[in-house]
């Protein structure tokens, strides 16, 4: 049985709120007539495929194609079984907007899992011109998200348009392709990243085509072996420490 965690990637789009402004710029909202809500998610287990989840696979979208409580528990599903969730400006919005659904739904918080924010990552490490997904994946040369042409999207499937939620649908779906591809680019340069519990195998992509290259030494006085990961390129070290008067290599 496999000790690796289950790693979900997953991206969620929203519909926007509807309020009454007494003019068109830079305008106070007076009345909301309608709350935000949301519209799909796209999400793909590590080492699986991309899926895609939307309003109109359910069966009161019809009735109601504004309730989004059944999309929003199949969501909290995902969140109960990750043990890693990466998203791309994850701790700014699609966390922090998939929790106030929960809670507004009713439902109790999903069993504890990491949040992995690749947006987070890109800022605390470089200093790319822009940190947007679509950015990082042509600066980083792997692809581009899908051009949707604008807010006339989502106001066609707020229409009830099928063609729109096909195209929404390819374009959710494509944004958490890049979006693991980004996040693998990025992830050997991240420090402190545990994605595997295997005690011999890389702790950020989980590879066993390791190198060991020296120790370090820490303050409590023990001695780590250092690994150099093959497969993604990422340095780290082994988690079983040992005492450091046993070193017998300069660092």
């Amino acid at each position: 049985m496999s000790n690796r965690p289950k790693v979900l990637f997953y991206d969620i789009e929203t519909a926007p709120s509807l309020g009454y402004t007494w003019a068109k710029y830079e305008q106070d909202v007076i009345e909301f007539k309608r709350e935000w809500y949301i519209l799909s998610f796209a999400y793909k287990w590590q080492g699986g495929s991309v899926k895609v989840v939307a309003l109109p696979d359910f069966p009161g979208y019809k009735k109601n194609p504004e309730d989004d409580t059944a999309l929003v528990k199949a969501l909290w599903e995902l969140f109960d079984q990750a043990d890693m969730t990466i998203a791309h400006n994850n701790k700014g919005f699609d966390h922090k907007k998939s929790n106030t659904r929960f809670i507004e739904v009713g439902l109790t918080p999903p069993s504890p899992y990491k949040v992995v924010d690749t947006l987070q990552v890109a800022r605390k490490y470089f200093k790319f011109n822009s940190n947007k997904l679509d950015d990082l994946g042509k600066d980083m040369r792997l692809g581009r998200k899908i051009e949707t042409g604008g807010y006339s999207l989502w106001r066609r499937c707020l229409q009830g348009d099928l063609n729109a939620w096909a195209r929404m649908k390819k374009y959710n779906k494509y944004d958490v392709v890049l979006l693991e591809k980004v996040y693998d680019k990025l992830l050997p340069w991240m420090s402190g990243h545990t994605n595997t519990f295997h005690s011999e195998s890389c702790p950020k992509c989980g590879s066993q085509k390791i190198q060991y290259r020296g120790w370090m030494v820490v303050a409590s006085g023990r001695k780590y072996r250092r690994i150099a990961c093959q497969q993604c390129g990422g340095w780290a070290r082994l988690r079983q420490g040992e005492p450091a008067e046993k070193v017998l290599i300069s660092l």
